[in-house]
């Protein structure tokens, strides 16, 4: 009967060294949070009977805003998070109590920074477990590695055909491991940095299996910058959509632009909020998807979408992109009208969207002009947009 594995992806960690205000895995990687690549990664590898990502108790909006940026499946592999404590170690305890009620017999503990974990590997973690009750996946060294005493002096010169760079997913039989983080929870024994030197202390024989050297953890700033060019030439498939919409003027007090309501002595005419700008930008990421347009997929004949939020549309554009695997690169959108201003509004705007769209806000672009009282919008009968976006879908 095969293994009930459980997965456990340890993301409490203050991430100090990196420098950032935002915890590192938070912080933006190829259009979506770091942690976001490491989860999808991790629930497109194989299926768990448990999945539980340990998280700090401060950052439960920026997890919410990660497993947001999934593809609903992967979303859906992960159950309600738990909340880590002061040091790694704890942290592991808190996602193994978490799970304890499950009884899995396997479980695969892994760092949340550590975004490249594949298949291969985590199919070798299990069979490791399998085996060995507690293995760690260790990739060789490629430098000399040299011992110093405190004044920085050389004191041995190890044999590096023997060292291995520890790395995670770490496996072990369930049982085995959580009985070994509880005794050393009760010894007082908890900063161990990594669940093999727990496991070890508790007296079990821990093995190293074959790691992967492209499994990095994202530590420094040069690691995230690494990691997104890697991402980036991953989703090789360079794409740009472009969107149109237009809305004429009706009676009102205010009207919807960018997901922003702009107070105005008119509204503009629509099935659902008329928002011209996030129609053009959902068209325009449909349009790069070669998968439709808005009318496609939310007919107007259809009466639920009367007076809908129009960041339903660019929301449902996103999350296809991400359901291939792509990644938004920029949304750029041009409005045009003689009114209302839109300079006042240009900020507002641009966070508004990059908060639908799962983006950081410098890839978002506002622009307006007037049709210098040509045609329709000059003769101030109502509000055009042009809206281009750039993906990047895997290559195939």
């Amino acid at each position: 009967m095969p293994s009930r594995v459980s997965l456990i992806v340890v993301a409490a960690g203050r991430g100090v060294r990196l420098g950032a205000a935002t915890p590192k895995q938070y912080l933006a990687c190829a259009g979506r949070p770091l942690i976001a690549h490491t989860l999808q990664a991790l629930a497109e590898a194989r299926s768990y009977c448990a999945a539980t990502v340990v998280i700090h108790q401060n950052d439960r909006a920026l997890y919410e805003a990660a497993i947001a940026a999934l593809p609903p499946a992967a979303a859906h592999a992960f159950g309600p998070p738990a909340l880590g404590g002061d040091s790694r170690q704890r942290s592991v305890l808190a996602g193994l109590e978490a799970q304890a009620a499950a009884a899995p017999d396997i479980v695969l503990i892994h760092d949340g920074a550590r975004l490249f974990p594949t298949a291969e590997l985590v199919a070798r973690a299990v069979e490791a477990a399998e085996r060995f009750g507690a293995a760690v996946p260790g990739a060789p060294l490629g430098d000399t590695v040299k011992a110093i005493d405190a004044a920085g002096r050389i004191v041995a010169t190890p044999e590096r055909a023997s060292l291995r760079a520890a790395q995670t997913p770490q496996a072990f039989r369930f049982p085995l491991i959580l009985d070994a983080h509880r005794r050393a929870a009760a010894a007082g024994q908890t900063e161990m940095t990594d669940d093999g030197a727990v496991a070890a202390w508790a007296g079990h024989d821990t093995y190293v299996f074959e790691g992967d050297p492209r499994n990095i953890k994202v530590t420094t700033a040069d690691d995230l910058n690494a990691a997104e060019g890697r991402l980036i030439e991953a989703a090789g498939d360079i794409r740009v959509g472009q969107g149109f919409d237009v809305h004429a003027f009706a009676p009102g007090d205010a009207l919807w632009l960018a997901g922003v309501r702009i107070p105005f002595d008119k509204s503009l005419a629509g099935h659902s909020d008329a928002d011209v700008c996030l129609h053009a930008l959902a068209d325009a990421l449909y349009g790069a998807l070669g998968d439709g347009d808005i009318g496609a997929h939310f007919p107007p004949s259809d009466p639920q979408w009367r007076g809908a939020a129009s960041s339903v549309f660019l929301a449902d554009a996103v999350a296809r992109v991400r359901a291939r695997g792509g990644m938004v690169a920029h949304l750029d959108a041009t409005l045009i009208c003689e009114a209302p201003k839109i300079g006042p509004h240009r900020e507002t705007m641009r966070a508004r969207i990059a908060e639908i769209a799962g983006l950081t806000i410098d890839r978002v672009g506002i622009k307006a002009t007037t049709s210098e009282g040509l045609g329709f919008a000059g003769r101030g009968e109502g509000v055009a947009c042009l809206a281009n976006a750039t993906i990047r879908l895997p290559r195939r």
